[in-house]
């Protein structure tokens, strides 16, 4: 059996609301959020797949859980204006956690879905990174292409937050899903803030077994779908980003998605 549990703890570590039970777990903090607060997530069992809920305004979301324990921080100052201005706020907090069934563990679906992503993530899958952020804003880094929000007619704070590259030749971003998934297909929404932005007419995907496929894109807010060759991975990486000729320097990345099921 496994025991799963939710704590909210201080910048001190101190424990200021625990709950544990089997298979499924609910947290209600009747507390506002302070500097310093993080969310713990653990499990008894490593290597679990969980639909989680870190944030009552914030859909649940499937992830593949590793083990130990996830660490997530409370957005504060800079870092919460990439997240709707209803999320973290107040003095009622209910957050979840549960075992998935067998039907979503074997369900196809985007695998590179995780809006509870954050820095530092390395035990709750899919988890975003990137070699460049704009100016390590929060609004233009690598977990917002994997959070689920397509909204793409503008940019900067929620709901147009986005991967942004710097004006750099060299960006890439890379997912990594923790296990081996069996994909066949990519959609990427790129920000359509157009003409302050500018898009990429051809773009690259190399895979953690070595293989590369490339790919062309139009100017569209709409979602490009990439029919890939089926493989059997544990990340892909976006890069040699190549954009068009018009004058903005700025393209970006709204939403990085990936079809597949568990291998």
């Amino acid at each position: 059996m496994t025991n799963l549990s939710l704590e909210i703890q201080n910048a001190e570590g101190a424990v200021l609301e625990a709950r544990t039970d089997s298979e499924q777990v609910q947290l209600v903090y009747r507390q506002a959020y302070t500097l310093g607060d993080s969310v713990v997530l653990r499990s008894s069992d490593v290597n679990v797949y969980l639909i989680i809920q870190l944030e009552d305004s914030m859909n649940p979301s499937f992830v593949y859980f590793k083990g130990g324990e996830y660490r997530y921080g409370i957005p504060f100052d800079e870092k919460r204006v990439s997240y709707s201005p209803k999320s973290f706020t107040g003095d009622r907090h209910v957050l979840s956690a549960r075992l998935a069934t067998r039907e979503e563990i074997d369900a196809y679906k985007n695998v590179a879905l995780n809006p509870y992503d954050q820095h530092g993530n390395e035990g709750c899958f899919p988890h975003a990174s990137a070699n460049v952020e704009t100016r390590g804003e929060s609004v233009f880094a690598a977990r917002n292409a994997i959070n689920g929000n397509s909204a793409n007619d503008s940019h900067g704070e929620w709901p147009y937050e986005s991967w942004g590259i710097n004006q750099r030749e060299d960006a890439a971003i890379t997912i990594n899903f923790g296990r081996k998934v069996s994909i066949d297909k990519v959609a990427l929404t790129l920000r359509a803030d157009f003409p302050h932005d500018n898009y990429w007419e051809r773009v690259t995907l190399t895979f953690s077994d070595g293989s590369s496929e490339q790919a062309s894109l139009i100017q569209t807010h709409k979602p490009q779908t990439i029919e890939i060759q089926p493989r059997v991975v544990e990340w892909v990486t976006l890069c040699e980003l190549i954009q068009s000729s018009d004058p903005s320097p700025f393209p970006a990345l709204s939403q990085f998605e990936v079809f597949g099921n568990e291998a």
